[in-house]
């Protein structure tokens, strides 16, 4: 997280870390440590810089980047930039003593998990992964760094080699209301997608992607 990240609002987190945040923190705050060059840190930061970034080389809001780019293009007609246009079909979200929350407003931090969806939408964004048609999609399958004989880096995804020999193509997400498990197998066009309104500092969060994994193990046998 950026050092001059402070947490105003614990209902909401990055509600007030705006541009002016971001830009005071890459100009005169950030430190790169030495050794990181090759260790694997999984960071928010670096996902909302990269949104940041993105819209600015295309001269548009991220937001609108995304609709454009991913949402429109994969008819993913019920994945939202904004909660206000979803209109009463929100789940709420609960806290981890299993409360209504608030949904987090990511403002700046949008590209690090903004987007509101729903399962039906996310496997189309799944079977788009199966059309090898879609490069920009295969772009991201492709390793980019390895951390273990089991788990190497795509874009955006981590790939993971089973027990068995398959390769996955993982990622968890988690806020203060909500969090959700995505596991897809592009050679044999399967996947798995968890979406709860379990807290992501719910001390038993850890089942929904334990959840994704069991129901994965039954996909092959109920498919074939």
């Amino acid at each position: 997280m950026p050092s001059n990240l402070v947490f105003l609002d614990p209902d909401n987190p990055y509600k007030h870390y705006n541009k002016s945040y971001l830009d005071k923190y890459l100009k005169d705050l950030i430190e790169i440590k030495s050794d990181s060059k090759n260790n694997y840190t999984y960071s928010n930061l670096g996902f909302a810089i990269l949104g940041y970034t993105l819209g600015l080389s295309q001269n548009k809001e991220f937001e609108q980047l995304l609709q454009e780019r991913v949402l429109d293009k994969y008819g993913m007609k019920q994945s939202y930039t904004r909660i206000c246009h979803i209109s009463n079909n929100l789940v709420a979200g609960l806290n981890a003593n299993g409360d209504t929350t608030p949904n987090w407003q990511f403002n700046i931090f949008f590209g690090a998990g903004g987007v509101l969806s729903t399962t039906e939408d996310l496997s189309k964004f799944a079977k788009a992964q199966f059309d090898s048609q879609h490069s920009e999609l295969a772009l991201t399958q492709k390793p980019t760094f390895t951390v273990n004989e089991t788990l190497k880096l795509g874009l955006g995804w981590h790939i993971l080699k089973t027990q068995n020999g398959k390769e996955l193509l993982t990622h968890n997400g988690g806020t203060g209301g909500y969090s959700s498990s995505m596991l897809v197998n592009v050679a044999e066009q399967t996947a798995v997608i968890i979406l709860s309104n379990v807290s992501a500092f719910h001390q038993k969060v850890s089942n929904i992607e334990e959840l994704s994994f069991d129901l994965y193990s039954f996909l092959p046998l109920n498919l074939k």
